[in-house]
């Protein structure tokens, strides 16, 4: 049986010839490509989140739009199978690469992807793989990736389909899947966070009016779903600020407070703002807290376009306190985020078991702030975006034993679009991929209703 290749090889190197945001000079590389292969280098080589490396590559300004729209899709569809690739490669290879040559296993994965998940053509995508390494000074390895791309073509094309899906992730994420889910489960979660991700819109009003205006459906939860095409601010009523993007598990725990109307209520890590618009626009007082200037800021210009109210605070949430005790507190925690793989195929491989032992003494922080910041008989709503049992259901049980004059309140399907599925043993909020598999999934969510006594 092979095994993924070790990320141990990812020591960036130089880059001669078509530096990063520039065209590469070699009009027998093509452009997406080049791109696409400057982008998995910034997230494998150098840590940096694929968003980012997307806003900071000049290419993606330079490339047509469809062009643009592949190196996209490849570099996330390399990060969403990229344990099967380098299983695959790692086949086809007589020893591993040398460590100063981890450019060119990024060529080989990019390639492979083209190959065996893509279907492109394999002279395209052989061609300017070859010529891509040779670009990038390792004109000594251009045979080698021709003669593993050909193999890869002729014996693997149907082979990557009949492999594990948990194979694709990090072995430290398939095994916590595992320990938590049971292999079955495990395996259909990961199944969907291989497929491409839909676009969920949350309305201030009229889902079924908005539903037909943009090509939509309305899910049992209210969110309306529709394919990703083309430009998001292009659609119709974004400048109107009829609605925003969320995701339908995103827009979930908001409802765990019930009617906000005329309350105040305290939303914590609270940008983008997508719950934060959501409370606004139940006519909640809100007072949304986050730490990051330039978070905020953005929350305010999406709250402006949305013509929302809401009192934006720049602040460490686990030190700062409202003027009195408030009503209710939504404490969307900062988390590992593996239950948004779908939409952010890097995460996997940016994030490690010693980034989610970090992220629960933050949480922990957290909700005692919350706590403390309601009055008698207020609610605590506590959610994340994680898959890991570490960052949801544990971090209730820490909090209910420490913490005397706290309780639990179950969750009702009702309250949720009647996604009973979704409801744990224990009365809290967990949706995984594979829920909603027919309308296109969902991302992974907790979520707990808390009473302070």
């Amino acid at each position: 049986m092979l095994k993924p290749a070790a990320m141990t090889d990812q020591t960036p190197d130089p880059l001669p010839p078509g530096a990063p945001g520039e065209p590469p000079a070699d009009a027998k590389i093509s452009a997406a490509r080049s791109v696409a292969f400057d982008l998995l280098r910034a997230v494998l080589a150098k840590n940096t989140p694929l968003d980012e490396a997307l806003v900071a590559h000049d290419g993606m300004n330079w490339l047509p739009d469809r062009d643009r729209g592949f190196a996209r899709t490849l570099v996330a569809t390399t990060l969403r199978r990229l344990g099967h690739v380098d299983r695959l490669i790692d086949g086809c290879l007589a020893q591993p690469l040398p460590l100063k040559a981890s450019a060119v296993r990024d060529v080989l994965r990019i390639a492979a992807t083209e190959l065996l998940v893509l279907k492109v053509a394999p002279h395209a995508a052989v061609d300017s793989a070859v010529n891509l390494v040779r670009s990038r000074g390792h004109e000594k390895f251009a045979k080698l990736t021709n003669a593993v791309l050909r193999r890869l073509d002729r014996e693997a094309r149907e082979t990557i389909d009949t492999l594990p899906a948990l194979d694709a992730l990090p072995a430290w994420l398939a095994r916590n899947w595992r320990a938590t889910y049971g292999d079955e489960t495990a395996e259909a979660m990961a199944a969907a966070v291989q497929r491409e991700p839909v676009l969920d819109i949350t309305v201030k009003a009229d889902p079924d009016q908005w539903a037909e205006t943009l090509g939509a459906t309305v899910l049992q939860t209210g969110t309306l779903r529709r394919p990703i095409e083309g430009r998001i601010d292009a659609l119709p009523g974004f400048d109107e600020g009829a609605w925003w993007v969320q995701d339908a598990a995103a827009a979930l725990p908001v409802r765990l407070l019930g009617d906000v109307a005329g309350k105040t209520v305290v939303d914590l890590c609270a940008a983008p703002g997508g719950k934060t618009a959501q409370l606004a626009a139940g006519a909640a007082h809100v007072i949304a807290v986050d730490r990051a200037a330039r978070r905020v800021k953005r929350m305010q210009e999406n709250l402006a376009r949305l013509q929302l109210a809401a009192t934006c605070v720049t602040a460490d949430a686990a030190k700062w306190r409202p003027p009195s005790p408030v009503d209710a507190v939504l404490l969307d925690a900062p988390c590992s985020a593996t239950g948004t793989i779908r939409r952010h195929p890097d995460i996997p491989w940016l994030k490690g078991e010693g980034d989610v032992a970090k992220l629960v003494v933050l949480q922990d922080r957290l909700l005692d702030a919350a706590v403390a910041m309601v009055k008698p008989g207020g609610t605590v709503v506590f959610c994340t975006c994680s898959l890991e049992s570490a960052e949801g259901a544990e971090r209730i049980a820490a909090l209910l034993a420490r913490t005397p004059g706290v309780r639990r309140v179950p969750i009702t399907a009702d309250e949720i679009g009647g996604l009973s599925q979704s409801i744990t043993a224990d009365g809290d909020l967990r949706t995984r991929p594979d829920h909603l598999a027919d309308a296109g999934g969902i991302d992974g969510f907790y979520a707990c209703r808390l009473v302070k006594d």
